[in-house]
């Protein structure tokens, strides 16, 4: 059990930091790039970055979830308290950041996809882009709590 409490948070870590990373790619890179090209282009882009972003983006999420869950049963089993409780705070940051994602940034994505399978530009793109831009920095800090909470894990294992 002892090597679950050190393998477990590792994996999570790295998992958690793909995710992070694109939360951080989209707050300070594509928001600027975006906000230079017209709706059209807007569209067509975002729609295949969320295409190919909600393919593969789960696997990562997922992982991070579930290697965080299993930190957090090893460490209890292990009698390792403070291991548990950063591993559990990375749940609940991570439960936090796919429910806005759900509710707010997951039907823009498919919105835009929509849009741009089909090669029609969204008179609204702007605004929905707008919407999804503005829970990039709530996901972001919430992928950073994850992140930071599981290296404490790791830390203390």
């Amino acid at each position: 059990m002892n090597i679950l409490i050190h393998v477990l948070p590792g994996i999570a870590v790295l998992t958690c930091s793909a995710v992070y990373g694109a939360d951080l790619f989209a707050a300070i890179v594509l928001r600027s790039a975006l906000s230079e090209v017209d709706d059209r282009t807007l569209t067509t882009t975002m729609g295949h970055v969320h295409r190919y972003g909600d393919q593969r983006m789960p696997v990562p999420f997922v992982l991070s979830v579930v290697t965080s869950v299993l930190s957090v049963v090893a460490a209890l089993v292990a009698g390792r308290t403070a291991v548990a409780l950063a591993s559990m705070l990375a749940v609940a940051a991570l439960l936090c950041w796919i429910s806005i994602y759900l509710r707010v940034s997951a039907p823009i994505n498919r919105a835009l996809t929509a849009a741009a399978a089909e090669k029609r530009a969204l008179p609204n793109a702007r605004t929905l882009q707008r919407r999804w831009d503005r829970v990039v920095p709530l996901r972001l800090s919430l992928q950073a709590i994850a992140v930071a909470a599981l290296c404490t894990a790791l830390g203390l294992a």
